[in-house]
Formats: structure tokens, sequence, C-alpha cells
């Protein structure tokens, strides 16, 4: 006699491959592709730009802002942070409205074929 509880069923192969297929999952995977690889992209020029202007001009990096320690520089490397956050809130906010009310509704369907093939109910 075995004391191993049996696994949770899960849906067939099929099922994930049929919902891979499907235009609402092509949707999802577009919708994300949409901002993902802009804005990808968008951070990789602004990141170059920076450190191509530090490696070659640097009298104009060096321009003095504000006092005497606030450069050009400095102020581009403080907003690669700020770029970053930013781009992490619109991803959140995107995310929300576009893709895991889709996503949320694949799993849904998933899950109720988990809970047909669950025999404990």
């Amino acid at each position: 006699m075995s004391t191993d509880t049996p696994a949770p069923a899960t849906p067939s192969n099929e099922r994930y491959l049929a919902v891979q297929r499907s235009d609402e999952f092509a949707g999802l995977r577009r919708a994300l592709r949409g901002f993902v690889f802009p804005m990808t992209v968008a951070f990789f020029l602004w990141y170059a730009l920076y450190v191509i202007l530090s490696a070659y001009a640097r009298d104009f990096m060096g321009t003095k802002l504000f006092g005497s320690n606030i450069n050009v520089a400095l102020v581009f490397g403080l907003l690669q942070f700020v770029s970053t956050f930013l781009i992490a809130w619109l991803y959140a906010r995107y995310a929300d409205r576009k893709i895991d009310p889709v996503a949320d509704r694949i799993r849904a369907e998933i899950g109720e074929v988990n809970r047909a093939h669950d025999p404990r109910g």
C-alpha cells in the first residue's frame, strides 16, 4: 500500500497547445511584445547615448549645471534611474489594462478544465 497522494489532475498537453494556438493567446503575446520590444529599444538607446556621451563628449558631460558638483553626466545618470522606474510604472499600468485581463481569462479557462478532471471535485 502506498502512502503517496496522487497528483492533482492537470489538463492534457493538447489543451495547452489549443490555448497557445488560440486567437486570444496570440493577442496576448502581441500586446506584450507591443509594449516590451519598443520600451526595451528605447531604454537601450537612451542608455547607449549616456555611455557614448560619457566616453566621447567629456566636455559636454562635464558642463556644470548647478553649484560646483552637479553636471550633465550626474543628471543623465540619475535620469537612468528615473527612466527605469517610469518604464516599470508604465508597464504595470499597461499590464493592468491590456495583459492581465486576458491572462486571467485564459487561466480561468484552463482552471475550469483542471476542476473538471480533478476527482476530488
